[in-house]
């Protein structure tokens, strides 16, 4: 069993300049990524693929699977792998900045390849409920033992109830993922919140995807206790502003660290704030005590690893 102390962190695409998405991820480039991630207070995280073409994804999860094995340090740090995509959903805004081309339907044959090449390390898959035909690929994923959660997604509140009754326990970053101008009343953020007594629901607390006036009246609506935080960190988490890539795609990070894909400024891309950073500003924006805090980035997001890590033991 993993080392229990520290932040947990579940959503994690890259971190000090190295993309875990790369098809050019040296053994020494995780190395130094995960040497940062734990000097900065973070005792795990799940590294985050994100939707490509199924075979380059694949690549990418046995090549994460590879080096969890053979460095220990890294074999310590990256307690599995979240899988975001690619069964999302392909309209835009909610698509958000995750290539269209690569997105497909849900569909459990996709998935085992997916599940196979990561060698037994998945233990969440974020996708769309409305693209997922009868809850197969939720209702498969729940009985494996994989997290699944919505995200990047436009379910009905009917499609939504169902996917929870297949399995369904955790929303992706509520609150992105979805587009910036919806419906005032009808939209997926309501939704999710309306049946939030059934959900784990994750928020980027960065202040940039989600203001803290939003987040605290989130907080309030869900409960610290069904809450928990992700930072979405890319490869400029831990440096600061610059030019990055994510999945051989170049996003700019600004002064402000607000990261947009290169010539496409409608979409955040991922975030380059840490998860310890986001613990700093929960208090001193929100006022959350250390209790509070504790629970947010540590003890909800572990109990989500721990569940993973019990199933492949």
């Amino acid at each position: 069993m993993k080392s229990l102390d520290g932040y947990v962190d579940l959503q994690v695409n890259g971190y000090a300049g190295v993309d875990f998405n790369s098809d050019h991820l040296t053994a020494e480039d995780m190395h130094k990524a995960c040497e940062a991630i734990r000097d900065s207070g973070v005792a795990g995280i799940l590294a985050t693929i994100i939707t490509d073409e199924v075979d380059i994804m694949s690549a990418r999860l046995a090549r994460l699977k590879e080096l969890c094995d053979s460095d220990p340090l890294v074999g310590e740090t990256v307690w599995g792998i979240h899988i975001e995509g690619p069964f999302i959903n392909p309209e835009q805004g909610y698509v958000g900045t995750h290539p269209i081309d690569a997105v497909c339907p849900a569909n459990v044959d996709d998935t085992k390849k997916l599940l196979e090449a990561a060698g037994g390390l998945t233990r969440i898959v974020t996708l769309a409920p409305e693209c997922d035909e009868d809850m197969r690929t939720t209702r498969f994923l729940a009985d494996a033992g994989v997290r699944v959660a919505a995200g990047h997604c436009n379910p009905s509140l009917d499609q939504l109830r169902a996917a929870i009754d297949a399995g369904l326990t955790l929303f992706t970053h509520l609150g992105n993922g979805c587009p910036a101008m919806v419906n005032r009343h009808d939209n997926i953020i309501q939704r999710a919140l309306s049946l939030s007594d059934r959900l784990t629901v994750c928020w980027i607390a960065d202040d940039i995807h989600v203001p803290f006036a939003a987040l605290g009246n989130y907080l309030r609506c869900v409960g610290i206790e069904r809450s928990l935080v992700v930072s979405d960190s890319i490869a400029a988490a831990g440096l600061g502003p610059g030019r990055y890539d994510l999945g051989g795609r170049e996003v700019i990070v600004d002064e402000n660290l607000v990261t947009c894909m290169a010539g496409d400024t409608s979409h955040l891309a991922g975030s380059a704030t840490s998860l310890p950073q986001m613990a700093v500003k929960l208090r001193e924006q929100l006022g959350l005590t250390d209790e509070q805090i504790q629970t947010l980035c540590c003890d909800n997001p572990r109990k989500i690893a721990e569940f993973g890590l019990r199933i492949a033991e």
